[in-house]
């Protein structure tokens, strides 16, 4: 604030009373100013022990920090309390170690004995066996390979050479039904093949060179074919999976977005869907999948005929299948 000499009053009274107006103002205006560089001081301290200061709330033995209590508990009047005495039971801590191994896996037991120069004492008298002491390692027997001879035995007559027998000449047992026909594939071999490439998320090329290891030959293309025949071999069971489905009162449905690498007319990035189905008995459950590339409420619709339960109404409105029961029974086509 400026004055100019030719408005000050010439008054003492009036000179005094200007300079205690400014006085007041200046202290006023020191006290904001202190105020406000205490804040930001606060501030600034704060910052640094966020940045360079303990990370946990545990106060140390030597701060002078002041905890105070939650609650404003009254003091005791009287005598001060002493602290109550709580019995405890004794107890047992368990000794920690391994688990068991199985007891069911078979065993086979390798016996470490001393030499029989060492079965004799100093007195001369043989040593007396008192006991042993057993521990147990787990073991694990690599896959191998092996090949089923399957021989059928002929049988013919030789005195008539079969002239005299309505039945053909040369009798033989009639082959024994696989899975797939004339393949060299058992039906052991193909499970570990499915569960390898479906269940542990085996590609077939990893398979091959497991196989390669073993001593075996086995081409990814040759268990590619091998799933699509084995798939084609279990369709009759799919089909009375189907059937016990959908006589449930209840079927549950959901997709999953899956993505196909060479799908013939689609791109690689599009997205397809794996529909599940599931039956709704706790005490029976049945799970069907299916492929398809959309997630069109015909793929239900196809999928239940003519269903008349009930199929729970999807939470996203844009699913499309969840309907009321249909009116005539369902039949197999």
């Amino acid at each position: 604030m400026k004055f100019e000499a030719a408005t000050l009053p010439d008054s003492p009274e009036s000179l005094k009373e200007i300079i205690l107006d400014l006085q007041d103002r200046i202290e006023g205006l020191e006290a904001s100013y202190q105020k406000e560089t205490s804040i930001l001081y606060e501030q600034l301290r704060l910052l640094r022990a966020k940045l360079f200061g303990r990370k946990s709330e545990k106060i140390p033995p030597d701060s002078t920090v002041e905890v105070l209590p939650l609650f404003d508990m009254p003091e005791p009047e009287g005598e001060e309390a002493g602290p109550e005495e709580i019995p405890v039971k004794g107890h047992q801590r368990k000794k920690g170690g391994r688990k068991p191994l199985p007891a069911d896996l078979p065993r086979v037991e390798k016996v470490h004995d001393i030499a029989d120069s060492e079965k004799t004492c100093g007195c001369g008298c043989p040593l007396t066996r008192i006991g042993e002491e057993v521990s147990e390692q787990l073991d694990i027997v690599p896959a191998r390979m092996q090949v089923i001879r399957h021989i059928r035995p002929k049988y013919a007559c030789k005195c008539c050479e079969g002239a005299l027998d309505e039945g053909p000449t040369v009798k033989i047992a009639p082959v024994q039904p696989q899975l797939i026909p004339k393949s060299i594939a058992t039906a052991g071999l193909l499970a570990f093949i499915m569960t390898g490439k479906f269940i542990d998320h085996l590609p077939f090329y990893r398979q091959e060179k497991q196989f390669s290891r073993l001593g075996v030959k086995i081409s990814r293309s040759s268990m590619s074919t091998w799933a699509m025949q084995a798939a084609q071999a279990c369709i009759p069971l799919l089909n009375l999976l189907h059937d016990e489905l959908l006589a449930a009162n209840a079927i549950n449905i959901d997709e999953t977005t899956v993505q196909v690498l060479k799908e013939p007319g689609r791109d690689p990035t599009s997205n397809s869907y794996m529909w599940i189905f599931r039956r709704g008995d706790p005490d029976k459950q049945v799970l069907l999948y299916q492929y398809h590339p959309t997630r069109a409420g015909d793929v239900a619709a196809d999928f239940l005929g003519e269903y008349t339960g009930y199929v729970p109404a999807a939470t996203d409105p844009s699913s499309g299948y969840g309907w009321q029961p249909r009116p005539k029974p369902y039949r197999r086509g």
